[in-house]
């Protein structure tokens, strides 16, 4: 074939070769090149003679010195052996670049040149599926000119290969007398790859659960044609971690080129780490993605991450049970509201830290729980006062001891001490004195009283306390009282804030609390009589009943045996508060008037005992009225919703019952739901429940047997029990609509 035959034969491949490219290009098939015995690359090809080695050899040169042009004197040449006298028809020498399963060439580019004489050829083809060659190229004589070619295949083909070959018929022969040779180099091979690789997701992200901080996520993926050159880690679409595995690779005009047929590992695996906080707290979706050298891209299917990395904020509302002062009982109760954690993660559990005196620290305790706002039974070693420090945590582990909420536990189950002052020998002091010290919750009242030696009943005096000129102490002081001739044993009771209360008979030297009174000179005295009742709302009497806050009056007059009021003289009123109020014994005192009457306005409170005692003076006899009782109804509060509704439809009750301060039962205040009777007027019982620790309730009553319309009124009663300082009291009714 002339050379201009061979340059137009050349041509037309180039043109079919870019319109195969092009066809490829539309398929969407990933496509590589790869750069072979050119540009200080080698060649990934194997060298083969069908003769067995006895009439062919190889000769290659694909990688000059540095400094040297890349493509001086490079080239991949197959040889006659010199001194070999003839070769076979159809015997041939070949290089041969085979494409990785998975993939196949579908364009070529190079340069080649050759030396050929009697019947030697140089052929430039690919190797077909079924194991045949068809050539693109075909030289018959010599050129040793480099030319360029460039072919392109519709269908991907499994090899190229060049060849030197004696095209006879084989029972003919070519003559080696003239050396023989053909030349290839500078060779881009392109491959098209159109299997994505198989990806796959493992590590932290797959644990499930909250996480917080740095996570570790792992990504394998497997090929089938060039290999896997990039992994990576997708969060929210947006790519946080990429790893380029190791591939033979080579930057030609700022393309990279492939130097092995496959570049790639097949099966790699990669680690990425996380780092959460810069996200956002709450779901995520987490991908790994892996892409091979020819661009082929594949990911897994999003997997959910939760993520939180902020702890929750402070307690809401933390309360003490029972409030912040000072008790006998070392057991402490705490309830608080939870922040709203919105997309973060829920509220695991409490963490806390008690310290107190001594240098008493817990350090960091921890009570598990799904959305817990309590903690109970918390215990503190000794007396004193203590500091709680509480805070949350969240199910990803976050937590901040710095948004901990803090409350006071106060612990006193030590009785103060207490002793008379006086010393014995002293005689009849004018007033009885009393020390009392307690070094935790302080001196908080106490009472002196005094009995005759031969008598049982204890009378109480008058008594005041004063702080004491140290820390935790003070005095306990009364009047001597007038005393009849006799012994008498004096008696001190002190009690501190939380409580606990002690008495004594003896003073502090440890002698008893003793007074001998001598018979005086009997100066008669004129006897008086006292009278005293209560007012209040539109009763009156020795007992009077009051409505919650309301207040009442007392009143009465001093007169001598005669009828005559006694005026300008001091009475003592001791009110005392019923069991369960939180107030002390209240002393005040009134003088009378020109007639010998007296009146006091009572202030509003929870239900009590008045006495009135005139100590009798300047010839006067003294003279007591028998206690005065007066009794506060509770205060309740009551709404209903809805007012309107029909037979079988529930009613929901709420309201709160008032304390003044008065300390709820522990379990909580029982109290009826009433309705009044039409035909009788009276309010029978509907149900009954119990206020949780605040004095508020909730009730539910659902209407099941009313016909037509029925007007309903329906109240709320405080029972009475047991260390409730109020007697039974009632909301104002709520009226309800039942329709049958």
């Amino acid at each position: 074939m002339s050379r201009r035959r061979l340059t137009r034969a050349g041509m037309a491949l180039v043109g079919a070769g870019l319109a195969l490219a092009l066809l490829a290009g539309e398929a969407r098939a990933g496509k590589y090149a790869v750069a072979q015995c050119g540009w200080r690359v080698g060649a990934d090809a194997d060298w083969a003679d069908t003769t067995g080695g006895a009439k062919f050899r190889p000769d290659a040169y694909c990688v000059p010195p540095a400094g040297v042009d890349p493509f001086d004197g490079v080239h991949m040449k197959s040889f006659t052996r010199a001194g070999s006298a003839t070769v076979s028809g159809t015997r041939f020498a070949r290089w041969r670049w085979a494409a990785p399963a998975g993939a196949g060439i579908t364009r070529v580019q190079g340069t080649w040149w050759h030396a050929l004489h009697d019947g030697l050829e140089h052929r430039v083809g690919v190797g077909t599926a079924a194991g045949g060659f068809e050539p693109f190229l075909r030289a018959t004589a010599t050129d040793v000119a480099p030319r360029s070619f460039v072919a392109g295949f519709s269908t991907p083909m499994p090899a190229l290969e060049d060849r030197l070959l004696c095209a006879r018929a084989a029972s003919k022969w070519c003559s080696l007398e003239a050396g023989s040779w053909s030349g290839l180099r500078a060779l881009t091979i392109t491959l098209e790859d159109p299997a994505a690789p198989a990806v796959g997701i493992g590590g932290d992200v797959l644990a499930g659960g909250w996480r917080r901080g740095g996570q570790n996520v792992s990504v394998a993926a497997t090929d089938v044609g060039s290999g896997v050159r990039f992994g990576e880690t997708l969060v929210d679409g947006a790519r946080t971690g990429l790893t380029e595995f190791a591939c033979a690779k080579v930057s030609i005009g700022g393309e990279w080129r492939a130097t092995a047929m496959r570049p790639c590992t097949l099966s790699v695996g990669a680690w990425h780490r996380l780092l959460t906080a810069g996200l956002s707290d709450g779901p995520h979706s987490v991908q790994a993605c892996a892409s091979d050298f020819a661009g082929n891209g594949n990911c897994t299917a999003s997997r959910t991450l939760l993520v939180d990395n902020n702890p929750p904020a402070h307690p809401r509302s933390l309360d003490l049970g029972g409030g912040e002062g000072w008790r006998r009982a070392s057991r402490f109760d705490l309830s608080w509201a939870n922040p709203r954690q919105g997309p973060a993660s829920p509220i695991a559990g409490a963490a806390w830290r008690l310290t107190g005196p001594a240098g008493f620290d817990t350090g960091h305790r921890y009570a598990a729980g799904r959305d817990r706002a309590s903690l109970d039974g918390v215990a503190v070693p000794a007396p004193g006062t203590y500091s709680l420090a509480l805070w949350l945590r969240d199910e990803a582990g976050n937590e901040d001891p710095g948004a901990a909420a803090t409350v006071a536990l106060r612990f006193d189950d030590v009785a103060p001490g207490v002793a008379f002052a006086l010393a014995a020998g002293e005689g009849v002091p004018e007033r009885l004195v009393a020390t009392v010290a307690d070094a935790h919750s302080g001196p908080a009242g106490g009472t002196i009283s005094y009995r005759h030696l031969g008598a049982e009943g204890w009378t109480e005096l008058p008594t005041r306390i004063a702080a004491g000129g140290k820390p935790g102490s003070a005095q306990l002081s009364a009047p001597m009282p007038e005393l009849a001739p006799g012994i008498y044993r004096f008696r001190a009771e002190a009690r501190d804030a939380a409580g606990n209360a002690t008495t004594t008979t003896r003073r502090a030297d440890g002698t008893e609390m003793a007074v001998r009174r001598l018979a005086p000179v009997v100066v008669p005295r004129a006897r008086t009589r006292l009278f005293a009742r209560l007012w209040g709302g539109r009763g009156r009497g020795d007992a009077l009943t009051v409505g919650f806050g309301a207040r009442a009056r007392l009143g009465g007059r001093l007169v001598r045996a005669d009828g005559a009021g006694v005026a300008g003289r001091r009475l003592r009123i001791v009110a005392r508060p019923s069991k369960g109020a939180p107030g002390e014994t209240a002393r005040t005192t009134v003088r009378t008037g020109r007639r010998g009457g007296f009146r006091l306005r009572l202030p509003s409170g929870p239900s009590r005992r008045i006495a009135v005692v005139f100590p009798g003076d300047g010839g006067l006899e003294p003279a007591r009225r028998a206690p005065l009782e007066l009794r506060v109804r509770s205060g309740l509060t009551l709404t209903a919703r809805p007012r309107g509704l029909r037979t079988g439809e529930a009613v929901r009750l709420r309201g709160r019952v008032r304390t003044r301060g008065a300390a709820l039962p522990r379990r909580g205040k029982l109290v009826a739901i009433q309705y009044l009777e039409a035909a009788t007027r009276r309010w029978r019982p509907v149900l009954v429940t119990r206020t949780d620790r605040r004095g508020r309730f909730r009730a539910r009553y659902r209407f099941r047997y009313v016909t037509g319309r029925a007007r309903i009124r329906l109240r709320a009663t405080a029972l009475a029990e047991e260390q409730w300082p109020y007697a039974p009291g009632s909301s104002k009714p709520a009226t309800i609509q039942v329709r049958g």
